[in-house]
């Protein structure tokens, strides 16, 4: 005879029933639901001993005890999930401790430490006094994931500055240039340039082979450095690039110039974006150049700059990040074995037409960006307070009360007076 006995209502039945059927319930409670429902000794249930139904469910008899007790002493949730509330650990960080927890991990580390760590926290946090006791790092790291904090990544990212006219100023103005529709006269191009460092290998790398990666030395030799520029043309799909060996304000003076004779030689006007370097001014050209020559080029270029620490607002730098990605990811030697790369990966990219689909306007901007724009106070005209105008429109009532009181009293003396004059009467005989 069972110490325990289960006895279930027609709803609960129903329940496990449904439970079982609807094919999206953990196994572990399916198991659970279908020995709730041998082992009920109530109206509907078939009433199985613990043998018949570990036979049936494939589980111990054991198991099939421990379940019924569960269902006894704690009701139909515990049994199903198996958990028990009894042995819960009392929780060691509420709710101040880990707010408190929180402001110390988004503050600086202690001296000598580059970051917070998970061990270095769970040291310090009765140092700082946060708790009383002390605490494991696997606490810590539960409470780290729970808020998604994660102290030891970083990411290097152009901060813009907040509440300056001239960056909103730059920044809605190369927005506008985005919005402007193709125009085969006045094409867009946005223009960057990058440094790229050369490197030859000491040792010859192992390929890559099935279970193992590719593999190659640490060790490495540098070859020197040169420059890459980039001019890209969102509208069209198309790019160009040039490797050169130097980054001087020449070097910028014949790329514009290759951009005007060669590029487009038919356009009447080039708007080009491009960063505020102080190599990309027209005084260069006139450094490369004659004056008439510098002029002439000058006359067909339309310069926009993207704001300081707004480099993002340049598309040319979307596309060298995946120029990166795509193809420089790597140690290349030589500049004639980089040239060779990387006009392999500029004909691919034109003959796809890839391009990037700018989507941020101004509006979005100034709702997204708000913090960036400066506050601006309006002056207005004072208004008059409600206590004065209050005061004010009561003296007025009051006056003119007080002279529709005299106007009457005057009107009523007048009236008074013609009734008290005495009427002549004849004398009595």
């Amino acid at each position: 005879m069972e110490k325990y006995i289960i006895t279930l209502s027609k709803d609960e039945r129903k329940q496990l029933q449904a439970m079982i059927k609807s094919g999206k319930t953990a196994a572990r409670k399916v198991t659970h639901a279908r020995i709730l429902l041998k082992a009920d000794q109530g109206k509907f249930g078939p009433g199985w001993t613990d043998v018949r139904i570990s036979e049936a469910v494939d589980v111990t008899v054991r198991s099939v005890e421990k379940l019924r007790q569960r269902f006894v002493q704690e009701g139909l949730e515990m049994a199903l999930s198996g958990q028990s509330t009894r042995n819960q650990q009392v929780r060691k960080l509420d709710g101040e401790c880990e707010a408190r927890m929180i402001a110390a991990l988004c503050g600086p580390a202690p001296e000598g430490y580059v970051r917070w760590s998970l061990r270095l926290l769970a040291d310090q946090a009765v140092a700082l006094e946060i708790v009383d006791q002390p605490v494991s790092h696997e606490t810590i790291r539960k409470m780290l994931k729970a808020n998604e904090l994660k102290p030891w990544q970083k990411k290097e990212w152009c901060i813009p500055p907040e509440q300056q006219g001239e960056f909103v100023c730059q920044m809605e103005e190369i927005l506008e240039v985005y919005r402007r529709p193709l125009d085969p006269k006045r094409p867009l191009v946005c223009m960057d340039e990058m440094p790229y460092q050369l490197i030859s290998e000491t040792r010859t790398p192992q390929s890559l082979q099935p279970g193992r990666v590719r593999r190659y030395d640490y060790e490495y030799k540098r070859e020197g450095v040169v420059n890459l520029f980039m001019v890209f043309m969102p509208l069209l799909g198309q790019r160009y690039v040039q490797v050169t060996a130097r980054r001087t304000a020449k070097d910028w003076a014949k790329l514009m110039r290759y951009l005007v004779d060669e590029l487009f030689p038919q356009a009447e006007k080039i708007v080009l974006v491009m960063d505020n370097l102080n190599t990309h001014v027209g005084g260069a050209l006139y450094e490369a150049f004659s004056p008439t020559e510098a002029r002439r080029i000058l006359d067909k270029l339309e310069f926009h700059y993207t704001p300081k620490h707004g480099s993002w607002l340049n598309m040319a730098e979307i596309e060298f990040s995946v120029l990166s990605r795509q193809c420089l990811d790597r140690r290349i030697a030589t500049a004639k074995h980089l040239r060779r790369e990387v006009n392999a990966w500029t004909k691919s990219r034109n003959r796809e037409t890839a391009t990037v689909h700018w989507h941020f306007t101004v509006a979005e901007a100034r709702i997204k960006l708000q913090h960036l724009y400066p506050v601006v106070e309006t002056v207005t005209k004072a208004q008059p307070s409600l206590n004065s105008a209050a005061t004010r429109s009561s003296q007025t009532s009051s006056s003119a009360k007080r002279k529709r009181t005299a106007a009457r009293k005057k009107s009523h003396s007048r009236h008074s007076a013609k009734r008290r004059t005495p009427v002549l009467r004849p004398p009595e005989l």
